[in-house]
């Protein structure tokens, strides 16, 4: 008999049809003896149409009025997949974040959880309940509503994993697993029975979308294991677990993760001396613009060309912000590029193996695709490449990797 927390997101709940249909599924495992904690996400597009109605009120609304809308959206949810439980003999109580007390700061939008109390859950479970939680949301020391942001839904189903000390936390979406690479651009791309929480990590803020990245950061400071699985279709998901099992069998490298939403500044010519970095980033930093990857190369006439990478969407926001940079410091030119993508290897093995990053220049350089940035980490390597070459690199270096699923017949 297990205790497992079970996360359902938007897609999965946003329909009574479909919340039928999870109750089917938390019926059979209540039915094979584990007691079940189920999160719920608000259903799909719920929470757009509530901030929607916010923005028609006021295009900038009070943060605090803001989480008090939003959360709505869970609580429906949660109290319909509480009736239909009841309905199929299954006891079931449904609580939001408030009732069970998931105590959070009081950052509204979005809060960081601090201590859950887990005495009601636990009471519930001994009673035989399933117990249903709202997702992505708290509440603050003054009894104030708070929000998660956006995927929050995730973090609640680790957090409530990591109080209960579940067996598992298992986040059900709409693909069956963690993927070596995006199966769209490669239909060769295998889905991975086992990934370590870093390796997930690393895909999540490299741009792979399964789950979101503080539910990542959580699972693996409490070491709660994560299983990824189809809403619908049954199969054995993807394990996501501190162990990093040695095996002849382990690939050196376990995914290929990419963005395409990254842009590229360059201000050249600017004068060599202590402290250009700072003078530089301080005002991206102080601007509130996340900068990702970072070159400096010095030229012979003592100036230095200093490029970084921002996310497309604060593109021309850091352009403004650096070309008032160039003229207080003497630079010579600022230019941009926003048709670049990242692309990254990812593998725990690469600690133990030499000549990764070479055998992905390899690859790239016989597809001539040319690379204009690189940054290195202990078991990732990535690239910035031109953005019209980027599922060509992908597949490129899939199938360098020996990643490709075999074929029907081989």
């Amino acid at each position: 008999m297990a205790l497992i927390v079970q996360k359902f997101g938007g897609t999965s709940v946003g329909s009574i049809e479909r919340i039928e249909q999870v109750a089917d599924k938390v019926r059979k495992f209540r039915e094979a003896g584990d007691d079940l904690v189920v999160v719920l996400s608000a259903m799909s597009g719920e929470t757009n149409r509530l901030i929607d109605l916010a923005k028609q009120i006021n295009d900038q609304p009070d943060p605090r009025e803001l989480d008090v809308i939003v959360s709505t959206g869970e609580q429906v949810t949660i109290a319909l997949l509480a009736m239909a439980l009841i309905k199929r003999g299954v006891p079931a109580v449904s609580y939001t974040g408030n009732q069970v007390r998931i105590l959070t700061d009081n950052s509204h939008n979005k809060a960081r959880i601090l201590q859950i109390d887990d005495h009601k859950i636990r009471s519930d479970l001994k009673a035989g309940r399933v117990v249903v939680v709202a997702g992505f949301q708290g509440v603050d020391e003054n009894g104030n509503i708070t929000t998660l942001g956006r995927g929050g839904s995730d973090t609640t189903g680790v957090a409530l994993a990591a109080a209960l000390k579940a067996d598992e936390c298992q986040i059900y979406t709409d693909v069956d697993g963690v993927y070596t690479t995006d199966p769209r651009v490669v239909p060769q791309a295998q889905r991975l029975e086992k990934i370590t929480f870093e390796e997930m990590l690393e895909m999540a803020s490299l741009g792979s979308k399964v789950l979101q990245i503080r539910s990542v950061e959580f699972a693996g400071k409490y070491n709660v294991p994560l299983r990824v699985l189809h809403s619908f279709k049954e199969g054995p998901g993807t394990l996501i677990t501190i162990d990093e099992e040695e095996s002849m069998e382990q690939p050196i490298i376990s995914g290929i993760a990419f963005n395409r939403d990254e842009a590229k500044l360059t201000i050249r010519g600017v004068p060599d001396t202590p402290g250009v970095a700072f003078k530089i980033l301080g005002p991206i930093s102080a601007a509130n613009i996340e900068v990702d990857m970072i070159v400096q190369n010095v030229a012979h006439d003592n100036t230095t060309d200093f490029t970084f990478t921002v996310h497309r969407n604060e593109y021309e926001k850091a352009l403004s912000v650096l070309e008032n940079t160039a003229k207080e410091i003497g630079a010579r030119e600022v230019i941009g590029d926003t048709k670049i993508a990242k692309v990254s290897i990812v593998g725990v093995g690469m600690r133990s193996h030499a000549g990764v990053a070479s055998r992905m220049f390899e690859s790239l350089a016989k597809e001539s695709i040319n690379i204009q940035m690189i940054s290195t980490s202990e078991i990732k390597v990535s690239v910035v490449i031109e953005e019209k070459y980027l599922e060509l690199a992908v597949r490129a270096l899939h199938t360098a990797f020996e990643l490709d699923a075999p074929r029907k017949g081989e």
